[in-house]
């Protein structure tokens, strides 16, 4: 396998297992504005473009406005309520990082919930950037976003690779110009993943540990 200089982590469903609470919080959000709650599937369907995308796709845009506020000051009080690194995830990262590879938090989730998560587990000081929306005018998939995440960490899309779970996480990183390993450990299957070009595909961080050979 190719030794990669600087890798790039997505954040829910790749790096941390965050569903409960994002499910929690969608789930405030529409029974409160009297919808029905939403099943997991519906949210893992929903979420990867997005906090803003995830929930017009789950109220509709015509209740969108309203819902925002709801969803956000739920969120706010409740994020950090059981999440956690994936299986395998702080491992690698202390791997990688020992081993001089420039890291980075690369994600649509707000950038704002991303670096207090990223504080809450304790693996901020192990991070070169942490970049999500709001952040920056861009989201992943666009090219602009991947070239401002390697400008931070003064690296080459030549020797990156951005580690996922969605076919947002795909395109991001060969828009950018480097590849992506995906985990199954998120939103999406392997026939999905595979069909959206992902570069190698691995059923968790673990596993994805094992190819990077540290």
């Amino acid at each position: 396998m190719p030794r990669f200089a600087t890798v790039l982590f997505d954040l829910d469903g790749t790096l941390i297992d965050h569903f409960a609470a994002i499910h929690r919080a969608h789930t405030h959000t529409m029974t409160t504005l009297g919808l029905p709650p939403p099943t997991m599937e519906q949210v893992h369907r929903a979420v990867g473009g997005g906090v803003e995308v995830a929930i017009e796709r789950l109220v509709g845009r015509e209740r969108l406005a309203a819902a925002i506020p709801i969803y956000r000051e739920f969120w706010e009080r409740t994020m950090l309520d059981g999440v956690g690194l994936m299986p395998g995830g702080r491992e690698l990262v202390e791997a990688l990082h020992a081993r001089g590879v420039k890291l980075g938090v690369f994600t649509n989730k707000l950038g704002t919930s991303s670096r207090a998560i990223c504080d809450h587990l304790g693996i901020t000081s192990l991070l070169g950037a942490i970049v999500g929306a709001k952040d920056t005018p861009w989201l992943k998939p666009q090219p602009e976003f991947a070239a401002h995440i390697l400008e931070k960490l003064a690296a080459s899309p030549a020797t990156a690779l951005l580690v996922g779970d969605s076919p947002y996480d795909v395109q991001a990183g060969h828009n950018g110009g480097f590849p992506c390993w995906a985990v199954t450990t998120g939103t999406h299957s392997a026939e999905e993943l595979r069909a959206a070009g992902a570069d190698a595909i691995f059923p968790d961080l673990i596993a994805l540990r094992t190819a990077l050979a540290v």
